[in-house]
Formats: structure tokens, C-alpha cells, sequence
């Protein structure tokens, strides 16, 4: 059976980041055995499509010169899940994120149990400071949602 994957609205201001003025959320149902968030987020962003190391490669060579923040300028010690430093996390939610220059932003994963399934919901939520915050969203916002849309897909067929 298809599952597919949902964009559903969010209300801002949203407990993850109060000052975020700019969100997305994506939903998809899937059968995977999650029985906390951090198993769902860890499937997510732990394994992104592999052009997605491309995208990101490109996007540090091009945002280094702008002194924004890439993997080898984020402090290691972090606890991460993928690339993302963890915010925060509870059973059935973790954010993920950093603040920057330019934005901060927020990716929280909601883990929902039902009876045969689990519904995987991803909000980011962002907070632009400056013209270059609103340039850098424009820019990255149609690889954003590709890559959560394919993401999230690839976890309802697992």
C-alpha cells in the first residue's frame, strides 16, 4: 500500500524556536517499529538519499566565504543525529538545529503511535535575522522540501 507524504500547516509561534516567523511540516504514516523519536529521526537523517552529500558539499563551498557555519565549523562534541546537533529530545519528540548569522532554524521530529502504524512528522521552523537569512531560504527552499519529501517517502516504504 502507498503511503504518501503529507505537507499539513503549522502555527507559529512554535515551541521550538518562538522567534520563527517562516515553517513547514511533513507527515507520513509508516510501519516501522519506532518506539521513540530519536529511532525515527536517527532513519531520517541518519540516511539521506546519497545526492543529498553532494547538495551539502556544494552548499559549504558556497556559504564558507559568507563566514556561515558548515560541518567542519560546528563544535564536535555536540550531541548529533546525522549532521544535525540535537536541541532537544523526549519519547515522541526531538528537535535538531542551530543558530547562524543568517538564521536559525529548528527541525522537530513528532513520533505518533497508532495501532498498526506510526506517523512521522517533521516541522522546521525558521528564523531569518538579516537579507541574507531571507536570500539563503529562497535558494535552499526547493532542495528542502525534495529532500523531505524523499526522505520521508523512503521511511513509509521501509
Amino acid at each position: 500500500m502507498a503511503r504518501l507524504v503529507q505537507e499539513i500547516p503549522v502555527d507559529l509561534p512554535h515551541p521550538a524556536l518562538p522567534a520563527g516567523e517562516w515553517a513547514d511540516a511533513y507527515c507520513v504514516s509508516t510501519q516501522r517499529p519506532f518506539m521513540t523519536a530519536r529511532e525515527a529521526a536517527e532513519a531520517v537523517f541518519s540516511d539521506f538519499p546519497s545526492w543529498v552529500d553532494g547538495l551539502m558539499a556544494l552548499r559549504n563551498v558556497i556559504v564558507a566565504p559568507l563566514r556561515l557555519k558548515t560541518g567542519a565549523t560546528s563544535k564536535p562534541s555536540v550531541p548529533r543525529i546525522g549532521f544535525f546537533p540535537v536541541v532537544s529530545e523526549d519519547k515522541t519528540r526531538v528537535v535538531v538545529g542551530m543558530n547562524d548569522r543568517h538564521l536559525d532554524f529548528r527541525c522537530v521530529v513528532d513520533l505518533a503511535c497508532n495501532e498498526c502504524d506510526r506517523d512521522v512528522t517533521i516541522t522546521t521552523v525558521i528564523h531569518r535575522h538579516n537579507f541574507l537569512g531571507r536570500a539563503y531560504l529562497k535558494a535552499v527552499l526547493p532542495f528542502h522540501r525534495l529532500i523531505l519529501r524523499t526522505s520521508l517517502a523512503a521511511l513509509a516504504k521501509a
